[in-house]
């Protein structure tokens, strides 16, 4: 059937794009997340105080396809970013944290506070933290970056201390029959394998290291609260406290709402009316410094700032 003038056209055209020689086509194997987006949540006027999210399990990684990856987490490159975004707006005069999380990585947690640290300084806005559900060890830690510290009524807080663990699973391997087999370049490249129990020497190093993490816990709550550290380490044993024992303690400064603690942000900022809002978007984040860090969080020995109650 002879061809209509149409086809033949296309088909020359083809031919002759073909003949041009290679063709390069740019395809991204990233999506590029779009942008965060503010919402108002509350509140009029045209200043406005940043609400931001502290919930769950406080790692270092970055979002990916590790166990990390549950929405029930939070990461230094979420709260960077929202931090950025919040620097470059003349507008945000005051910040609230809304923290309820048990912890979690001493890294993550720690990043995090240096990061609003950083941005209470360079911004010199307010800070006020609101812990709500459970507010406890490395939630406890990031709310020291607050100028005030707010408790829900019904708060848990306090687990000052570090958790450093592994699962022994030898007993389990000689059960099954698996004998590990395993060439090291030196006496300690095997540091607390769970392949064998951990000998009087391995448990003396890693206390060594547990205790010099909880010395900086001590440091940043007397920084936080204006204690000394011999004031902090007073309860500093890993015990949690309510709200009301927690305000009789000095730990918090109010027993109240998140309300509560808007009004106190605005109040501190000088601010007659302001807007609350929050940033958003949806399932990813922007790059950050924090971003790209490989998603190993459970490759190695893990030390946390976290309320782990009871046994394996």
């Amino acid at each position: 059937m002879a061809l209509r003038i149409r086809d033949r056209v296309i088909l020359a055209g083809m031919s002759l794009f073909l003949m041009a020689g290679c063709v390069t086509v740019k395809v991204s194997l990233f999506e590029e997340p779009a942008p965060l987006e503010e919402k108002a949540v509350s509140g009029k006027g045209r200043d406005k105080i940043l609400l931001m999210d502290i919930s769950g399990i406080i790692v270092e990684g970055p979002r990916g396809n590790s166990i990390w990856s549950m929405k029930s987490f939070t990461r230094p490159d979420r709260i960077k970013e929202e931090l950025e975004k919040a620097a470059k707006d003349d507008r945000v005069k005051a910040l609230v944290l809304r923290i309820n999380s048990p912890g979690g990585t001493v890294s993550g947690s720690d990043v995090i506070l240096h990061e609003i640290r950083t941005f209470k300084k360079e911004k010199g806005i307010p800070v006020v933290a609101c812990l709500t559900g459970v507010a406890t060890s490395g939630g406890y830690y990031v709310a020291q970056a607050g100028d005030d510290i707010v408790a829900y009524p019904t708060c848990i807080t306090g687990s000052i201390g570090v958790l450093a663990m592994k699962l022994n699973i030898k007993g389990l391997l000689d059960k099954v029959g698996v004998d590990p087999e395993m060439v090291k370049s030196g006496e300690w490249k095997d540091f607390w394998s769970p392949f064998k129990p951990a000998s009087p020497e391995e448990k003396r190093i890693m206390q060594d290291i547990t205790d010099s993490f909880h010395r900086s816990f001590v440091e940043v709550v007397a920084r936080g609260r204006n204690w000394s550290p011999t004031q902090v380490r007073k309860i500093a044993d890993g015990r949690i406290f309510t709200a009301s024992q927690a305000l009789d303690l000095g730990m918090v400064d109010w027993v109240g709402y998140l309300d509560d603690a808007i009004k106190l942000a605005r109040e501190k900022a000088g601010l007659e009316e302001a807007r609350v809002v929050r940033y958003n978007r949806p399932g990813s984040h922007r790059p950050t410094i924090y971003s790209w860090l490989p998603d190993l969080e459970m490759a190695g020995p893990q030390f946390l700032y976290l309320w782990w109650p009871g046994e394996f």
